[in-house]
């Protein structure tokens, strides 16, 4: 008996250090990785980002700057009227991913993979310069700090913000090493998972990104040259393109390509069609500009509508009064193949490089070539990026052809105008751009009160008021306010 005691806890001991074993097994997930790698962060980071960046263009720069206009707006609301109501979509969702660009840059750091740092200081820059660029003053220095005990960040004011941008984007350049892959994968924009022969082609291109990027906030901020020495720093990149290349080609274009399949899906793959296209249509001022120039994007982006047996395009008018109501399918919208198009995810391209360069040149800065070359390979970049097929005498069409006897004004009209259309599906960067400038010059709809003016920004979330009232409060004195008339420091 004794013996079969002994026996019954051998095999019971066997047992269960056997199920201990082949628990630890089962339950083991072998696609979910066992710890947080840079790899690991970035790619669902990268999607995510983009997403919210294409969405806010067409939700919001679309219809303020006569891209789109809703088919019915009887509220006496809308961007169209510019109406503009404090903004929460991009403020929630750019802060919860610069927790993960935190962590990304953290894990980077301790694990000395100077490429993932890099990559994790151009996105905070991309994604902290829009969110400044929207409202102003915000909280950057303790904007991820919750996990330090920082619960109501300070807001930084924008001049400050802007320096570090700057500095941070200069530091990303340095850290780039194309010698290197990335260790850990995860790079779902260039692909600069592995070498090519004995360089990271890859790393080339978020080095040409940084760079890219900084090239846009120094002209961005042009108007404050006396207090940051902007000529300078823009000298700097445009004369030394070996230590500060630039994109150079669309090859080099920041866009996130939709795979098409699960879970990289076109965030607009399963939009409905009412949502889509009949609730919305496009604006007469965005349509004729480009139906006077017979431009071949037309047929990439918009539907046609029938008009004396002929398929047309047409726009309706932004601004209209509340009693208006445009019949569906009288005006084109979008096209049904935006939604599965791959390259949607876009961030920043070779033709805006191009215009920006075209400007500077405008300007005398010494880019290597004069504005009208600029000009014209921006407008060249763009459609090669939509794969829209031009003309060979597109470029030489009354309303395109580069007037290079025009007065400076007129020559930047033109720049700027054809820098709006490369801008279709680019976050904010159109009205960014329209406030800078004044261009494009954007007719005035009869339904607009006259009390509204064209906005200089979007009031803070209205929650901050109670979460964090002292900080908000400080940062609404310094600004002058807090209402859409405000203008930043840049555009003051």
């Amino acid at each position: 008996m004794f013996k079969n005691l002994i026996n019954t806890v051998l095999i019971f001991t066997i047992l269960l250090t056997s199920c201990s074993k082949d628990f630890e097994e089962i339950n083991t997930d072998p696609n979910r990785p066992e710890e947080i790698t840079p790899g690991v962060l970035l790619g669902q980071l990268q999607y995510r980002m983009v997403n919210s960046a294409i969405q806010s263009s067409r939700s919001f720069t679309h219809e303020l700057m006569q891209i789109d206009v809703p088919r019915e707006s009887s509220s006496g609301g809308g961007q169209h009227r510019y109406f503009i109501t404090p903004g929460e979509g991009v403020w929630n969702s750019f802060y919860s991913y610069l927790t993960d660009i935190k962590d990304l840059q953290t894990i980077s750091e301790e694990l000395g993979e100077d490429n993932y740092k890099g990559i994790a200081l151009v996105y905070k820059s991309w994604a902290f310069s829009i969110l400044t660029d929207l409202y102003g003053d915000i909280p950057y220095f303790e904007a991820t700090s919750a996990s330090d005990g920082v619960f109501q960040p300070k807001f930084d004011k924008q001049e400050d913000i802007y320096v570090q941008l700057l500095r941070d984007l200069e530091t990303a350049n340095s850290l780039f090493d194309d010698s290197k892959p990335l260790t850990y994968g995860g790079d779902l924009v260039y692909n600069a998972n592995e070498l090519a022969s004995d360089s990271n082609l890859g790393i080339t291109k978020w080095k040409k990104f940084a760079n890219s990027l900084r090239l846009r906030l120094l002209l961005r901020i042009s108007k404050r040259d006396s207090e940051m020495d902007i000529t300078s720093q823009i000298n700097v990149i445009l004369s030394n393109p070996e230590t500060y290349p630039v994109f150079t080609s669309i090859d080099d274009n920041a866009i996130f390509n939709y795979t098409g399949s699960f879970p990289y899906f076109n965030p607009y793959y399963n939009a409905r069609t009412v949502d889509w296209r009949e609730n919305v249509c496009f604006a007469k001022f965005f349509i004729d500009g480009l139906n006077n120039s017979e431009d071949p994007r037309l047929h990439k982006w918009a539907t046609t509508v029938e008009q004396n047996n002929q398929d047309i395009y047409r726009g309706a008018e932004s601004g209209y009064s509340v009693t208006t109501q445009h019949v569906v399918g009288q005006n084109s919208s979008y096209h049904d193949n935006l939604k599965t198009f791959p390259q949607l995810g876009i961030m920043m391209t070779y033709a805006e490089v191009e215009f920006i360069k075209a400007e500077l040149a405008l300007k005398n800065f010494t880019t290597g070539f004069q504005a009208k070359d600029h000009y014209e390979s921006g407008i060249k970049a763009s459609m090669s990026q939509w794969g829209a097929s031009m003309s060979m005498d597109f470029l030489e069409q009354q309303n395109i052809k580069y007037d290079t006897s025009g007065t400076t004004e007129g020559q930047m009209s033109q720049i700027m105008l054809q820098k709006y259309y490369a801008y279709f599906f680019v976050d904010f960067q159109s009205w960014f751009e329209k406030r800078r400038t004044g261009y494009p010059t954007l007719p005035r709809g009869e339904g607009i009160p006259s009390e509204n003016n064209f906005p200089s920004r979007i009031p803070y979330p209205t929650y901050l008021q109670s979460l964090n009232p002292d900080n908000l409060e400080t940062a609404v004195n310094n600004m002058g306010g807090d209402n859409s008339d405000i203008k930043v420091w840049w555009d003051k």
